[in-house]
């Protein structure tokens, strides 16, 4: 029987006879690597596997909303060793502020847009954003008139 290295842990094991091309061996932590690689191909590959990846963590996320404080107040070393690489990742970002998904101009801060023709130009990113943003500037081509939004 052929001795194979585990692409996981680098050790010797025996491939099954039936999968010839097995890569990692048995051990739990191997097949967890190996899930992990082929999940991470997958989000890349296929925009529908990597939606419906989204919305079940956001179903757990809003059905588990206190999990991150509970986590932080049951592992202090975890929460102060985060804060400090934050602190390092934030004296890396040149003045650029930090976008969070609710992170938008609300109805009362926003200028009144009346319905008309705009022009969307992309500028410079001045923010690390967290999800799929775009920086831009809208200037107003045409308004049309006695409409609102």
């Amino acid at each position: 029987m052929q001795t194979k290295h585990c692409a996981a842990c680098g050790q010797d094991f025996h491939p099954h006879p039936k999968s010839p091309r097995q890569a990692y061996c048995s051990k739990p932590a191997c097949q967890r690597a190996r899930k992990r690689k082929w999940q991470q191909q997958k989000l890349k590959s296929d925009p529908d596997y990597a939606e419906n990846q989204a919305r079940a963590q956001q179903a757990w996320s809003s059905s588990h909303g206190d999990y991150w404080r509970h986590y932080r107040e049951e592992h202090p070393d975890y929460a102060n060793h985060n804060r400090e690489m934050q602190t390092g990742r934030n004296a890396k970002r040149d003045g650029k502020r930090i976008a969070k998904m609710d992170d938008c101009i609300s109805s009362k801060t926003a200028p009144n847009l009346h319905s008309g023709l705009y022009q969307i130009h992309p500028v410079p990113d001045s923010v690390i954003a967290k999800m799929d943003v775009w920086t831009v500037e809208i200037r107003v081509l045409k308004r049309l008139p006695g409409r609102r939004r």
